[in-house]
């Protein structure tokens, strides 16, 4: 009995302290750590995220069908009902909210191009109807504007002075699921080349960027936008930690165009550039180990006015440090017309500032039938430096073959380049001109797509 009295009187004493001893608290986070607050982004994103909108739009598109349905007997016969020849297409996006005051909204061209409706909706639920004040495709900026009531801006960044390693959030609308926050890093700077847009200088960041996040926010840790979400490498269809922004700075710029002129009035110099290569520093001879050489000077540019020849690597624009031949044309890209360029260049080893003002490049054209007439039929252009094929290929692009033509029945097409006549190299109409109209028969070196050929006219 003692002992059954014994062991009852340990259970209630254990009971007792069991309930006099709070239990521990596992699920929740401490204040502080080590007498510092815990980091979290939530304050700044209290900020930021009322100044991120969603997108959506509304299209009609015009539906492929075969062409016998369009005949009424052909309907009547076989009782087929009359259908719809379009039908409404919907998509969803991002944009951000960058001057609150007249309600300008920056966004992706492709979010908003060949809408009928744009809808916009705000953080807290409201909904407004958007207007396009103006876009580009060459760089996928747009502008579009909603009631200024009440509206929230973010504040723009200088992203030159982005850094690889910096902090970054992308803000946005991913499977139209809603706004959805995702951070990361600045992974890279500078990307050109993709073959994403005409004119390139993308920020790389590993913040997931999903379909619908386009136009959204990437933003630093003190809440400015640093950049507009635009593209992902996504071979899966999702994200694979690989996403680009177009940098505050070069939106900035176009956003002042685009506001005045509805679109954008980009200036040219005139010139065809490549990157500075180590071979090509070797070879003329260079202590610089990036810039952009300027490969060809077209007649009557304000490139040639200004003094620039062929073979001078150009180091800098306006105090822009110029890393490759993409930066160049984004440089000169984002200069309007009339506007002056500073530029710091290498010629024969020796530094030199040239000044000119770029202006607007019209590629020189020339018909078939003023050349040759086995060439009638076909018109020429040269290639310019919007031209999605600068730096790519030298020679002269055909723009149009007439049906039934000399030059359609001798195999030319639209969009072949012609690189080469007689063995001899071709850059310009009036190349083609000069070698092309003293000759009977005609051996045309052509760029088709990713292949080359030889033609031969008789």
């Amino acid at each position: 009995m003692n002992s059954q009295r014994h062991f009852w009187s340990a259970a209630l004493l254990a009971l007792g302290l069991a309930a006099a001893v709070p239990p521990p608290v596992q699920a929740a986070l401490p204040a502080l750590a080590e007498g510092q607050p815990l980091p979290t982004l939530a304050p700044m994103l209290e900020q930021a995220t009322p100044a991120v909108v969603n997108i959506a739009t509304e299209s009609r598109v015009q539906q492929r069908r075969n062409p016998l349905l369009d005949d009424p007997f052909f309907r009547h016969f076989f009782n087929i009902p009359d259908q719809p020849r379009e039908r409404r297409a919907q998509s969803v996006g991002s944009g951000v909210v960058v001057d609150a005051r007249r309600g300008y909204v920056i966004t992706n061209h492709h979010v908003v191009d060949g809408a009928d409706t744009i809808t916009v909706t705000l953080r807290d639920g409201r909904q407004l109807e958007a207007k396009v004040i103006g876009s580009d495709s060459e760089s996928d900026v747009a502008v579009i504007q909603v009631p200024a009531r009440n509206l929230t801006a973010l504040p723009l960044a200088n992203s030159d002075r982005l850094r690889v390693g910096d902090f970054v959030v992308a803000i946005g609308n991913p499977f139209g699921l809603g706004q959805t926050v995702t951070s990361g890093i600045v992974s890279a700077l500078g990307r050109t080349g993709l073959g994403i847009q005409g004119y390139e200088d993308f920020i790389q960041t590993d913040a997931s960027i999903n379909p619908g996040n386009s136009g959204g926010a990437l933003v630093n840790l003190r809440g400015e936008l640093v950049g507009v979400n635009t593209a992902i490498i996504a071979p899966g269809g999702g994200n694979v930690g690989i996403g680009f922004a177009i940098p505050a700075n070069m939106v900035a710029r176009l956003m002042e165009q685009i506001v005045a002129h509805g679109a954008v009035r980009r200036g040219q110099l005139g010139v065809s550039v490549q990157d500075l290569t180590p071979d090509l520093a070797r070879a003329f001879n260079l202590p610089a180990s990036q810039g952009a050489v300027i490969a060809q000077v077209s007649p009557r540019s304000t490139a040639a006015k200004a003094g620039l020849k062929a073979g001078d690597v150009v180091l800098r624009v306006n105090d822009r440090p110029i890393r490759d031949g993409g930066s160049l044309r984004n440089a000169i890209g984002l200069l309007e017309i009339g506007e002056a360029a500073r530029l710091e260049i290498l010629r024969d080893g020796k530094a030199l500032t040239i000044d000119a003002k770029v202006g607007e490049y019209v590629p020189a054209k020339a018909e078939g039938d003023d050349i040759n007439p086995r060439l009638a039929g076909a018109a020429f252009e040269d290639i310019g430096p919007n031209s999605p094929l600068a730096g790519k290929v030298q020679g002269v692009l055909i723009t149009n073959v007439d049906s039934g033509s000399p030059a359609a029945r001798a195999g030319l097409r639209a969009n072949d380049v012609i690189t080469g006549v007689n063995h001899r190299a071709v850059t310009s109409t009036d190349e083609l001109r000069q070698l092309a109209a003293r000759s009977g028969s005609l051996l045309l070196n052509l760029v088709r797509g990713q292949g080359e050929l030889l033609l031969v006219l008789r």
